[in-house]
């Protein structure tokens, strides 16, 4: 199946802080942060913009940290005058992935794709990302990298290497996903990204998630098994 559809949808998402344990389910209570602004922007495979959708979500169950506040300036106050319903907005983006089975892109998936299955989670919604290919902009900046441990550029930085010039706006979800979009298809235009290319990111992805999820299960496996014993003790103490 061709991974680069003849649709391609570019999320960002801002949000009211970051994860506590990156493992953990998405139930458990105070760990993962909420979305406050999603922006997603549709294109076809030859780079034409079809749809926009840029939302803010009202602030109903959640506080944003302070942190977060220097970094995007959305404020709760502002999320109840401009926001909309989580479950109304992610109920438009799962119809957008449904309806156009698209190559799924975003710069930093790791977090962007998490508030994704957060959204849908909290929203009583299924995740069709999960069914999607998806890429990762930011992961494959680790090719222009020259020196050992340097991190990963961020958008602002893949944008200026890319066009010589500095990114605007940026931590607006819709500027952001608007930048990974030009970012995506100068980097195809110049032969870095592939289908060889997201394939082989989608195999590492799925590997990582799998190892992280045994690991992230490793603790109540122990607990389970320690419990077992435990049982069993108690029930030949008793029969003796």
């Amino acid at each position: 199946m061709r991974l680069v559809r003849e649709h391609i949808l570019f999320v960002d998402t801002e949000t009211s802080g970051i994860p506590k344990d990156w493992h953990a389910p998405y139930a458990t209570k105070d760990n993962w942060p909420f979305i406050v602004q999603i922006a997603w922007v549709i294109y076809t495979r030859d780079g034409q913009l079809i749809k926009t959708g840029n939302y803010y979500i009202k602030a109903n169950d959640y506080t944003i940290s302070d942190t977060s506040k220097s970094i995007h300036g959305i404020t709760e106050d502002y999320l109840q005058a401009h926001g909309e319903e989580r479950k109304t907005v992610m109920q438009w983006l799962h119809n957008d992935l449904l309806t156009y089975q698209p190559l799924v892109v975003s710069h930093f998936a790791q977090l962007d794709f998490h508030m994704l299955g957060l959204g849908f989670y909290r929203s009583g919604l299924s995740n069709p990302v999960t069914e999607l290919p998806t890429f990762c902009t930011m992961t494959l900046t680790q090719n222009f990298i020259l020196r050992p441990h340097q991190r990963l550029l961020r958008l602002g930085e893949l944008y200026q290497r890319l066009f010589n010039m500095p990114l605007d706006n940026q931590h607006d979800a819709l500027a952001d996903a608007e930048a990974t979009a030009k970012c995506f298809f100068k980097l195809l235009e110049r032969g870095d990204i592939s289908e060889r290319i997201i394939d082989r990111q989608q195999k590492k992805e799925r590997l990582s998630y799998e190892l992280g999820r045994k690991n992230s299960r490793l603790p109540y496996l122990l607990l389970t098994l320690a419990l077992g014993l435990l049982l069993i003790l108690i029930l030949l103490f008793n029969s003796r």
